[in-house]
Order: structure tokens, then sequence, then C-alpha cells
């Protein structure tokens, strides 16, 4: 009984990486937006690892035709099912896009299920990348699908969104009719599997949710969009994150970071981050998302027992890269 139960909390932990994704690059740009010694200091509270950037599938070539491409900088980002300190499975894959030229900070969401090549494993799901080879492997088959050039990562650990939220006082989302047949029995879990007493939501309308009641919103998954619609859901729970921390006094950086950076792994390095932030202070707070491959553009289907996302490729590589270097919708 006791190793189900376990199972349970793990499967259930594993969807929190969905919804904080982009904080993993927030809390490190926000050192770099202030830079200066007493937070610099704070980074060693993160685990830094090395990548191999000759094994990463960038094709320069490939990039001639976007001048804009070496300009942009593009970081993947990792929610992993990480289980007693071995590499699981990407259970949400993101693209981080800073991009100085048009003035955005864009975040691309990669569907999990999508049926892609992994080298060395042949087709399979893209969320499978990170379990087979860890960050690198992951990051090669978005370069080698996707045509991209990403060079560094960030990958964030499950349980801080109740914890990330909860130390920024809560955000504001507006709960319709649909889904509030439904997050109260996700509250009671959460309250259940953590030891929490987050209250039940009564009314649809803009709610004031803590962590609990928000990760409870984001795991909403019977409405009549379905995954689809929850994903919407997470991009409309990392809307209300970003703009909570462009909020946030300075001065309640140290204690924030302090709290949040141990949940998260990346490839960047101390004078990378500064550089990102500074970046980033130049564009504000013009935060877009998108996801791929599109809606209208794939299928779902049954292959030797399992489901995949089906899709043509190329169709797909050539609106991602449109988008993240071009802007174009």
């Amino acid at each position: 009984m006791a190793r189900q139960q376990t199972k349970k909390s793990k499967k259930k932990k594993k969807s929190l990486g969905k919804k904080i994704l982009i904080w993993s690059l927030l809390i490190l740009l926000a050192i770099g937006i202030v830079g200066g010694g007493y937070l610099i200091g704070i980074l060693s509270k993160m685990k830094n690892t090395d990548i191999n950037t000759d094994n990463l599938g960038i094709v320069e070539d490939e990039f001639n035709k976007y001048e804009n491409a070496n300009k942009i900088t593009n970081i993947a980002l990792f929610g992993i099912d990480s289980l007693d300190g071995e590499s699981g499975r990407s259970d949400s894959i993101m693209v981080a896009t800073i991009d100085p030229v048009h003035k955005k900070l864009k975040v691309t969401s990669i569907m999990r299920d999508s049926y892609v090549y992994i080298e060395g494993y042949g087709q399979d799901k893209i969320n499978h990348a990170y379990a087979y080879g860890g960050p690198e492997l992951a990051i090669r088959t978005i370069n080698e699908n996707f045509g991209l050039n990403i060079k560094n990562y960030a990958t964030v650990d499950f349980s801080s969104l109740p914890t990330i939220i909860d130390l920024l006082g809560g955000i504001d989302i507006e709960i319709t009719n649909e889904e509030l047949e439904y997050i109260n029995k996700y509250i009671n879990s959460l309250n259940s599997l953590e030891s929490a007493s987050s209250a039940n939501i009564y009314s649809p309308g803009i709610q004031h949710l803590d962590g609990i009641q928000a990760l409870a919103y984001s795991r909403i998954r019977y409405t009549a969009g379905g995954d689809y619609e929850r994903t919407q859901r997470h991009r409309t729970v990392l809307n209300a994150l970003f703009k909570k921390i462009i909020d946030t006094p300075v001065t309640s950086y140290p204690t924030l970071l302090n709290k949040l950076l141990p949940y998260i792994e990346t490839s960047l390095n101390t004078s990378e981050i500064l550089s990102l932030g500074t970046s980033v202070l130049s564009i504000g707070n013009n935060l877009e998302q998108n996801r791929f491959p599109r809606d209208g553009y794939a299928q779902g289907a049954n292959i030797d027992g399992i489901y995949y996302l089906t899709f043509d490729i190329e169709t797909a590589k050539q609106q991602m890269r449109e988008y993240i270097f071009n802007d174009v919708k």
C-alpha cells in the first residue's frame, strides 16, 4: 500500500513542471537584471552542469537565410520526472527566446507526445529524449528536428510551483463555470497529498489563487478543449507569474532567490546570465507564447498500441523557425 501511495505521489508531482518552466529563466534573468555582487553569490545555490556544445545537433549553414539568428538567444527549458536522482522524461518542453530584434521574450511550447527522431533511438516521443540522454540529447533532439540553435538549458524541479506562487503572495486567475466544476476536486486531492489546507473555490470570475489552488487550476483536463485547453491554462499561469515578478520589489529578490534557486539546474554561467539580464531589461515585460506543432497541423495516432502526436516535421520546422527568428505568427 505504501509503495502504491509513493508512486501516486510521484505521478501527481510530475505535472508540476508544466506550470513553472518559464520561472527557471525568469529567476536567472532576475539576477542578471539586478546584477551586483550581493546577488551573484546566490548563484552557487543552483546546480551548474556543463554540456558538450559540439554534440547539440546545430547545423550553422541552416541559419544563413535568417539574418537575425545570431542576434537571438534560444534556451531550452525542461520540467522533468526525476526519480532518485536519475534523469526522467521531460514532462514539459519549452524554448525560451530572448529576441532583442523584435523586442520580445518568447516562450514556445513543444507538445510532449510529438513523434520525432531521437539520435540513437529512432522515432519516439520527444519527451523520452531527456530520459535517454539527459539535457544534451534533449537539446540535440529539438535542434535536429526543428532546425534551431539552442546551446543552453535550464531544468526545473517539479515541486516548486506552490512554493513560488505562495512566496509571491498568490496570483489572479479568471475561473470559468466549466473549470469550477473540476477545480475543487484537484484542490482537495492536492491538500491531501501535500498536507495543505487551501480553500475551495465557489464562484466563477477573477479569483486570487494560492500555490495549491493555482496548481489545481493548471491540472484541469476534462473541459471541452481537452489537452489543448489545459496547455492554455499553463500559459495563463505563466503570464500571471511573469506579471508578478515584474511587480516584485528588487529588495525582495535575495529572499526569493535563496528559496527558489535550489530547484534549478542550468548550463548558463554567471556572465551569460548577466548578459541575458541586460538584454531582457531592454525588452521589458513583452512576453509572448506559442505552441508547436500548431493546431490543425497535427493529429493523434496509435502506433504499436502507443499514442503519439504525428505531424509533418518539415512544416512544423519551417513554422517554428519563422516564428522564432522572423517573428512571423
